[in-house]
């Protein structure tokens, strides 16, 4: 297509070249917006017709070619040359072919600034709401899990060294809570990208008669862009959606570097289904959590993502610079990433099976009941730091003889302090230990029980 074709073509007098056409084009990738172009041009063509820029039979045509072109690309019939530039050039072109020179009328009153934040507001809107389907539906998996497990004990752990027995359906809740903030950030997302940005046009509006609050009706936009250079120039909404994605995919990632870990030999915590697993090429005996893995190394994808649009946006002068177009395959990547790994953790998690009896022998060793004796020590009216000391010096006892607590006698206890007594024997247990901890985001059973029923109660929240 020679500059004279191109719709912006009138100022130039030789083509552009061929390296330079292949360079800036952006519909190998940004074609995946042709639904959300359409359906804009769509509701830009009506708000045309309602303004009398454009008559009811011009309309009328105009609606049909973009119908038609849209079950052109549904159905695979559509392709485009690198020369048409852009997903908006390309719908327009089709038009003009299917329609003549009518089609033309279509870009009355926008540019292509405003229609591709426009496009990028629709296609985000309706990402994140399935991504917040996959979201509750992890989180649902989760609330399964810990009522499955809510007798499991398990050592918590901290610096990856043994900390204190908790319940394994405690610890699945924690990734639930994570979770339910990951969903608020989108949900928050959600609502300020939820702004009609067409109207704005190039940068500072036009000078045609418009009926914004119209198109944003039609599109199901909350309320309208107030500054016309703000609207076109700005591309927080994909930043703040790829940190949210980010976020999600740190806590999958912890969960996975968990679960990869208890999968091992040495922990034997947990039994991922073999359909969730693979081989080695060279090793019979290897079962790998390549799945887990994966999710975990493809966070760093996202996090890469994050780094991209902020350093594209950094430094740019104001309105629109051409260096916004390497927003798109950050964005789709983000969201391609998120969706792939929120589905296949759901799917890896409902096929996983807790070697309970594993859990609770290591949850029982380490002096992971020390602080309960140092508590108990408190509640004999020795200062905490004191008790501390004393349990301390206990621990280095034990480990020097060999001995766990249980292993100690009443008289021995009472060298490190005369008030021992044989409750002592009562608070080492990590049954006494977890059921100990009922307050509001213990890990009791009764606390982890009343916070299962605060969650099933509150399922439901009303999506954007």
């Amino acid at each position: 297509m020679s500059n004279v074709e191109k719709p912006w073509g009138g100022r130039f007098s030789e083509p552009t070249n061929k390296l330079v056409e292949a360079f800036t084009a952006s519909l190998p990738y940004d074609r995946r917006l042709y639904a959300h172009d359409i359906e804009g041009s769509m509701a830009h063509c009506r708000m045309l017709s309602r303004v009398g820029v454009i008559s009811k039979q011009e309309e009328k045509r105009i609606l049909g070619g973009l119908k038609e072109i849209r079950k052109d690309f549904e159905e695979g019939r559509l392709g485009f040359s690198v020369d048409l530039e852009d997903i908006h050039m390309a719908v327009e072109r089709a038009l003009i072919e299917k329609i003549g020179d009518l089609g033309a009328k279509l870009h009355a009153g926008r540019s292509r600034n405003d229609q591709v934040a426009l496009d990028c507001r629709l296609y985000l809107r309706s990402e994140i709401v399935e991504i917040l389907v996959l979201l509750d539906l992890l989180k649902s998996c989760l609330v399964s899990l810990a009522k499955r497990e809510v007798d499991t004990v398990m050592p918590g752990y901290t610096h990856l060294q043994k900390a204190q027995p908790i319940l394994l359906s405690h610890y699945l809740l924690a990734f639930w809570e994570m979770l339910d903030r990951d969903e608020g950030r989108l949900i928050d997302c959600f609502g300020r990208l939820n702004a009609l940005p067409l109207g704005s046009a190039a940068l500072a509006g036009t000078g045609l008669k418009t009926d914004r609050p119209y198109v944003a009706r039609l599109l199901r936009f909350s309320r309208l862009t107030k500054n016309s250079v703000d609207a076109v120039s700005d591309r927080d909404f994909v930043a703040e959606f790829i940190f949210a994605a980010a976020m999600t995919m740190m806590h999958m990632s912890r969960m996975c570097e968990d679960l990869v870990i208890w999968s091992s030999g040495e922990f034997g915590f947990v039994e991922i289904s073999d359909a969730f697993a693979t081989g080695s090429s060279i090793m019979p005996q290897k079962k790998n959590p390549d799945v887990a893995e994966l999710i975990r190394g493809k966070t760093g994808r996202v996090y890469g993502d994050l780094m991209c649009i902020l350093t594209v946006m950094k430094g740019l002068p104001m309105c629109y610079d051409r260096d916004m177009q390497e927003d798109k395959e950050a964005l789709f990547d983000a969201v391609d990433t998120v969706k792939g790994c929120l589905a296949v953790l759901t799917a890896m998690l409902e096929n996983v099976n807790f070697d309970r009896k594993r859990m609770r022998e290591e949850a029982e060793k380490g002096f992971s009941t020390a602080t309960d004796v140092a508590e108990y020590l408190v509640q004999k009216g020795v200062p905490f730091r004191e008790s501390h000391r004393i349990v301390g010096e206990l621990v280095g006892y034990c480990i020097d003889k060999g001995k766990t607590f249980r292993d100690i006698t009443l008289k021995e206890l009472r060298s490190f302090y005369d008030g021992f007594d044989r409750r002592f024997y009562e608070v080492i247990s990590v049954d006494y230990s977890i059921a100990a901890r009922k307050h509001e985001g213990g890990t009791a059973k009764e606390a982890v029980l009343r916070r299962i029923r605060e969650i099933e109660k509150a399922e439901g929240r009303l999506q954007p």
